[in-house]
């Protein structure tokens, strides 16, 4: 079954980029993901499959840690 992946979501990968940034964001996601190095900004393009072997972990945003939190009145 693949991962659950939506569009703007954080993965840390296994290798790191050539500039030194194992953080890229999730721009496309489909049969094939598209995804930018948060460092340097570089677009890689590939098969999803080939990218469920790559990422190590998704990374939550902070937003969604946010809305757990209940808001103080």
């Amino acid at each position: 079954m693949p991962l659950p992946l939506t569009v703007g979501e954080k993965a840390q990968m296994k290798k790191k980029h050539p500039c030194g940034g194992d953080v890229f964001t999730l721009e496309r996601v489909g049969a094939d993901v598209r995804i930018s190095c948060d460092t340097c900004g570089a677009q890689i393009r590939m098969p999803r499959r080939e990218f469920e072997k790559k990422v190590k972990k998704l990374l939550q945003q902070e937003t969604e840690k946010l809305q757990d939190v209940p808001a103080e009145e």
